[in-house]
Parts: C-alpha cells; structure tokens; sequence
C-alpha cells in the first residue's frame, strides 16, 4: 500500500529544508495590536550536516530571509538573544549549525538564552535518520542507545526540543516551536535537532503549512481577590520596598511603576536585567539592588517590611543568597507571569501580567486610602543625597598612584551617552559596576547579561542589539580584556555587516572579578592574571604581565582604535568614535584591584571547610559570618 496523507488538500512537493524555510518566513507576532516577523533572519556556519541540507533550501527558497555569517556557533546564539531582548521577545533569529561540535558550540549560547528566557530556534544538524551509513563523522557512539546523538546535549537547555526523523514531522514541531517560544510564561530557546539525510528527504507539504501565521501574545490579567488582597499588605505597610525586574521591561509597564511608586512613596530598586525600570530619574530610584547593588538598596532592603517583586526570578545576587531581606516581620508581593516564580519566598502571587497588575493595583489602592508615609519618604531622600555624594567625592576619582578606575570609566559614560545609545556588557567586574553605577535614565539603555554571567556575550550580543536598533543611537560594548578574549573575530561580524559598535575593553591584565573572589576566599593568587610563567620558580603568578596590544589586534580587523589612560583621553576618543562609520575600540588602561563600596548584601560563596593555611581559614570565618543572615522566607 502506497501512504499518501493529505491527498484531498493542495501540496507542494519540498525538501524537509525547503519548506522549514518557507514555513520561517510565514510567522509573525502580535503584542498590543503591533503585527511583525517572529523570525526575519538566520545565521549560520554551515558545515558536514548542513551544508547540502539547509544551506541549499535557504539558497533556493530565503529570499526574505537574510543570512547573517558569525565566526562561531555559540556566538549567533549570542546575537540572536541580543536581538530578541531588544525587540521584547517580539522577534528573534534562527540558528543552524553542521553536526558534532558545530552543534555544540551552540549549547551554551542555549543556555545562556534560557536562563534569561530569550527565545531562540536553534537547529543543529544531526546523524543520519536511516542509519544506512553506520557511525558518522562527529558524532557519539553511545554504547547503550543507538538513538542517541550530540544533539541531546540541548535537551536540558531548551524549552522545546525535537528531533525530525521523518520529513513530514516538522508539520508538528514547527507550530509547537513557535507557541513555546511566544509564551510569555515559557518562552526561551527551541531546539529542533535536524539529520542530515532528513533535511534533503522531499514531502508533498500541505500548502496551508506555509499561510501567514500570526501569534498573538497576550497579556494575563490579575485576579481580582489577589489584587485585594495586596492593597490589604499595602495599608499595613510602613517600610515598602520595590524590586523590579526583567519581566516589567517586556510587560512595558516603565509608565504604571513610575506612578505607582510615585503614588505611594516606594523605592524601586532594579535587578541585573530590571536596570533602567525607572527610565527616567526620580527621588525613588536607588538604582541596581542585591549584592552589586548600591549601598542604598542594600539598606532599604534590608530595613523592608513588604516587599513587591515585579517580574523577577530571584536569583541569588538578587536576593542575596536570601538574606536581603532582615525584617522578621518581611512579607512579599510577587507579580509575575508564572507561578513558578510568584510563588517564591511565600509572596502572596499575582500570576499575571506586570502593566495591567500594576494599573489594577494603583486604581485599587487610591480607593483604598493608601498614601506614601512620609518619614520614610523624607529619611530616603537624606539617605539618597549622601550617596550621591559618596559617589560624586570618592567613586569617579582618580586616586593618587594608581591607573584611571574602572568607576571613572562609567562616570564618562553616564556624563557622555545621550538618549537612545546602548550599553552591553556581561561578565566580570563590569557587569556588577554597572549594576551600582549606571544611570539607566533618560533614555539610556542598559543590556545586562547576568543570568548566565556568559563571557564572550558582549560583543555579538551587542550586534545583535545593533540589528535590532539599526539607525537608533550608538550601540556601546563595556568588557575586560578577559573576556573580550573569547570571542574577538565577531568584530570581523561587526565589520561585515556595517553593524557600527564601539567597543570599550577595560585592560587589566586578567580576569579580576574572579581574581577578586579568589583574594577574598583563598587569600592567594592562581591562575586568574595574564603572566609570564615565572622560570626561576616554576609559578604562572609571579612573573611579569604579558603585554597585548589590543588597539592594534582591532585595528588589525580594520576598527579604528585609541589606547587611553585618564579622563580627558577618554572623553576625546568618545567623541571622535561618535563621528565615525565604522566599529571603533577604545582601550583603557584601568586599576587592577579597584572596587567599589559594598552594598551591604550577603552573597553565599562555600570556603575551603578544611584548611591549614591560616590566612586561608580567616577568610573563610569572616564569610561564614554572613550566613546568620539568611533565613527561610514562608
């Protein structure tokens, strides 16, 4: 008996590929009555796996979808979370890459999308479905399971994943994939594992498999008791405090906090990726709060009686391994999109979405009575001036002996970046420097990428800010030198595309934010500072620094580049990159070992529980202090 599905409707006889293809460029989202492609790009490196398959249907059948070339597979993923945040989870890209370790390289771009819940389509390439050939190039032989593959590795780093072993599967995985990923609840990266022989097998695909398709995201409203009951919390309330995170940016409700913290008098402090919440400055605003968060937050955290989280997944910088909060009478409002998350810490849950809770709350609180206390309004403002000038006189300073520091750096930027400019920046000191001393206000925008803490984001994950606001504002790039050292060659991208970045690498010789951890919980250096292997002793940590002319190595890939040592340096290659067309790095040369005053918050870090070396065990005591402070929030 010959099979043929589908024979009473109209079909098109394609490649699995072709009309994966096809089918890409038929999607769209609607967020607020705003209709656009959910996927108008793909990048890719096409290799064994991919290149017959994948790379011939995007040949034949892409014309309206562009293909971007990185130089590395972790970093599309990179550039297409970069994206996807920018445009609010509205758009991403798709990602194709051969078997093997192409695949892999991919896995932790997956992940670090997947913890911050970007969505993004990966598709690596896989074995062969037939098995005809037997064991492949570049892939496993696992000695129980012949189904089996590399490719599993994304299963536990995916919202979505599937495997096509029959051309006509993706009429079910394709339609899943998108639903997952426009969930504002469980969007992240789907995964759809693709073999090699599969994607160049043909189907006769039902021609309504490729109609316009429109996904409409939609925005979960509060429940009517929940909201009563937080207006209850709020009247009882002497100290509240707000914590905003990433979830508010994507509900668009930067409006609704601002008048609801305005109407009752609450701080808000911001999370990693809840900076710039608050998007214009305010008496309120204490800025990034947790364990890099300003000693301001650090207090009024502390000091909390009610506690409204907004749009936050409570990690542990933010919550400092939980101990922020030191109020045994604390209580917790959680408004989030899923349960998960609104459940956390006991908080009395409001399962929906941000903007419409914080309206509903705000309408039903006026009605209520609720007005601000205003002692606690008065001491914040006290409070908040005293660290205005704590910075002012002893942050943005260059200190006698030492290099410009790295806070001076920031400072240039919050006087200089005008509104609609982006910074990104991910791991290292930086990202916590940031978290304290940015002014995500007045329209300047700041791309934390703090879940994963993924060295080797920045850079493609500011191109991918880039395509996203192509003609808005410069697109900055805030990183050390450790870790622009991953991946470089996405300048070479940058290039290639015309995407215009401006790169500040802060040299100081070393992957510092760790070499910092490690001085704090060991008391000795290893294996974090570029040096010269010593040869009279044997040891990597007591030589001469290596030195890298890193100026030269992106000019080298045609940046225009200038080496900078102080504040008035700075400033001029600030302004003269503005000028320019293409991408641009401005190296500083900055303090090693500068840090920035604590914000008072806990962060839990195991020390050696054994140890002879005294200095050692000092350490490990004083850090061990901190755990009196954490407590079980029901």
């Amino acid at each position: 008996m010959i099979f043929q599905p589908f024979a009473r409707q109209e079909t098109a006889r394609l490649t699995m590929g072709q009309a994966l293809i096809k089918f890409l460029q038929a999607q769209y989202t609607e967020y607020d009555g705003e209709v656009q492609r959910f996927i108008p790009a793909i990048w890719g490196i096409f290799g064994h796996g991919n290149v017959s398959g994948l790379s011939q249907a995007l040949w034949e059948y892409g014309d309206d979808l562009p293909y971007y070339q990185p130089t590395n597979e972790q970093s599309m993923v990179h550039a297409a979370a970069g994206f996807s945040r920018t445009r609010l989870r509205m758009q991403t890209f798709a990602c194709t890459t051969s078997i093997g370790p192409g695949a892999t390289n991919m896995v932790t771009g997956a992940a670090t999308a997947h913890i911050n819940r970007l969505p993004v389509l990966l598709l690596p390439s896989d074995y062969y479905a037939t098995r005809f050939q037997g064991q492949v190039l570049q892939d496993i032989e696992h000695p129980v399971s012949l189904d089996m593959s590399v490719t599993d590795c994304f299963r536990v780093v995916s919202q979505f994943f599937d495997r096509i072993t029959r051309p006509e599967q993706i009429l079910y995985a394709l339609p899943e994939a998108m639903r997952v990923m426009t969930d504002p609840v469980n969007a992240g990266p789907a995964t759809i594992a693709l073999p090699q022989d599969i994607q160049s097998v043909a189907f006769d695909y039902p021609l309504n498999f490729f109609r316009e398709q429109v996904w409409r995201v939609e925005r979960r409203q509060p429940d009517k008791r929940r909201i009563q009951e937080a207006v209850e919390l709020l009247k009882s309330a002497d100290k509240p405090y707000i914590l905003a995170g990433g979830g508010l940016h994507y509900s668009k409700a930067w409006r609704e906090l601002r008048e609801f913290s305005d109407r009752f008098g609450i701080p808000v402090g911001e999370t990693h990726s809840g900076r710039g919440a608050l998007q214009e400055e305010s008496p309120l605003l204490i800025g990034g709060s947790g364990h890099t968060g300003t000693p301001l937050s650090g207090k009024y955290a502390s000091d909390a009686d009610l506690v409204i989280l907004i749009g936050t997944r409570l990690a542990d910088f933010a919550t400092g391994s939980y101990s922020a909060w030191q109020n045994p009478a604390v209580k917790f409002i959680s408004i989030n999109v899923s349960s998960a998350h609104a459940h956390k810490l006991g908080a009395l849950p409001l399962v929906a979405d941000a903007r419409d809770s914080l309206r509903e709350l705000t309408t039903a609180a006026l009605a209520s009575g609720i007005k601000p206390n205003p002692g606690y309004v008065e001491s914040l403002a006290v409070d908040r001036e005293t660290w205005l000038q704590q910075k002012r006189e002893s942050v943005y300073v260059q200190h006698p002996g030492e290099r410009m520091s790295q806070a001076q750096v920031i400072g240039v930027l919050n006087d200089y970046m005008a509104a609609g400019d982006t910074l990104v920046c991910a791991a290292g000191t930086a990202p916590g420097d940031l978290h304290q001393l940015f002014e995500a206000t007045a329209g300047r925008i700041l791309h934390l990428e703090f879940g994963n803490s993924c060295m080797g984001y920045d850079i493609p994950g500011a191109i991918g800010v880039r395509l996203a606001r192509p003609n808005d504002g410069e697109v900055y790039v805030f990183l050390g030198d450790g870790n622009y050292m991953l991946h470089p060659m996405e300048l070479k991208t940058a290039m290639q595309e015309g995407a215009k970045l401006t790169v500040i690498l802060l040299q100081n010789d070393g992957f510092q934010s760790i070499h910092g951890h490690q001085k704090a919980l060991v008391g000795h250096s290893l294996g974090n500072e570029f040096r010269i292997r010593n040869q009279e002793t044997g040891k990597l940590d007591d030589g001469d620094f290596v030195e890298i002319d890193f100026a030269r190595n992106a000019e080298s890939i045609g940046l225009r580049a200038w080496n900078v040592t102080d504040e008035d340096e700075l400033k001029a290659a600030l302004a003269e990159a503005k000028e320019e067309t293409r991408s641009c790095m401005i190296v500083a040369q900055i303090e090693r070992y500068s840090r920035l005053p604590r914000s008072g918050i806990w962060w839990d870090v195991f020390g050696a529980e054994v140890t002879h070396d005294d200095q050692t065990k000092r350490l490990v005591d004083e850090r061990e202090d901190g755990r009196k402070g954490q407590r079980f929030y029901w």
